[in-house]
């Protein structure tokens, strides 16, 4: 079954987003309405604040992304929204919208993997990306490296064992009382230090697939309670390094050994500008085509969703529409 109009819908933390993408790759509007203001008080994300502020939002999210695509209600051809993995409570307030408006319209659902989801991303800014693929998806709450070998045909080859990269971030920078989200603010402040200041640990760092950030956490913490006077600069900077060394040389190990003909990164952490310099050095050295997809991109939005949802409407048809939130989805593996 084909849709070349979809509208996508996204609400599985703290960005309400919705957008109508054509063809799979064509973004018509993309409109994402983030929380962060909302949650910076608290250090992190409250579950509870951000599915209220969902309710509030969505309707006049979604609005705007149709008025901003310039089309009317009755071209669109299918309604996805992210059904895991994620805040429950958010995920409900997005999947029971599209149900309602795939119902109200007599249009497919589809209920979309938010992480399936990151991975086409790239194909929205470069459709001809040639596989296989190696992609780095790191974010607040996941970290994984994937070989796509084609369209919805991939392989996890590792994860994290503890903490994810973002996840990492977040906690450092709520010890170190630098605010709320850590990645931006740390991704800054290492911009005024020297990554080779501290020498953090490079946990798990030639032992397979896998990766683990609490222990560099940790040892941020450590080295901060005995030396409060040290450099935040240079605490910024030494602890980004120690965490994009093992992103980037676990990706390029991976892509040497898959044979792939390009790197990709996907997710919030995608954003930082370290890795993304690293990530270009060592693909020009190896002559891997790097993906970098823009910053727009790179966190969470409804267009990737839209997106992904293109390729699974050919594939599986429409989702039932007695299908729930999941808020522990895991990457569908397929070979």
């Amino acid at each position: 079954m084909t849709a070349d109009l979809i509208l996508g819908i996204e609400t599985s933390c703290d960005e309400t987003a919705a957008a109508i993408v054509a063809r799979g790759s064509d973004v018509m509007s993309s409109v994402v309405s983030s929380q962060i203001e909302l949650h910076r008080r608290y250090g992190g994300v409250v579950p509870e604040v951000a599915s209220r502020a969902h309710v509030e939002l969505l309707m006049p999210v979604v609005a705007q992304a149709i008025v901003e695509a310039g089309v009317e209600d009755r071209e669109i051809e299918a309604v996805a929204a992210t059904h895991g993995p994620g805040l429950v409570g958010a995920l409900l307030v997005g999947v029971s919208a599209a149900k309602a408006m795939s119902m109200v319209w007599d249009v497919p659902f589809v209920a979309i993997n938010h992480l399936e989801a990151h991975l086409y991303a790239a194909f929205l800014e470069e459709p001809d990306l040639e596989m296989p693929l190696v992609i780095l998806l790191v974010s607040g709450g996941h970290t994984m490296l994937i070989v796509m070998e084609g369209h919805l045909r991939y392989r996890v080859l590792g994860g994290t064992v503890d903490d994810a990269a973002g996840e990492a971030f977040d906690k450092v920078a709520r010890y170190m009382n630098l605010g709320y989200p850590g990645g931006p603010v740390i991704d800054e402040l290492a911009t005024q230090g020297d990554p080779a200041a501290i020498r953090f640990p490079r946990a798990m760092a030639n032992e397979g697939w896998d990766f683990s950030f609490s222990g560099v956490k940790t040892a941020v913490v450590n080295h901060v309670r005995k030396h409060p006077d040290a450099d935040v600069g240079d605490v910024a900077a030494s602890f980004q390094e120690a965490v994009i060394d093992v992103l980037v040389d676990k990706a390029r190990d991976a892509a040497r050994e898959v044979g792939a003909k390009g790197l990709c990164l996907a997710g919030g952490v995608a954003a930082n500008s370290r890795l993304r310099e690293k990530t270009l050095d060592v693909c020009a050295a190896d002559g891997y085509r790097a993906f970098l997809p823009s910053r727009a991109m790179c966190t969470d939005n409804a267009a990737m969703v839209a997106a992904a949802a293109w390729w699974r409407l050919q594939v599986d048809g429409p989702s039932p529409l007695d299908i729930g939130a999941d808020p522990s989805l895991r990457l569908p593996i397929v070979g």
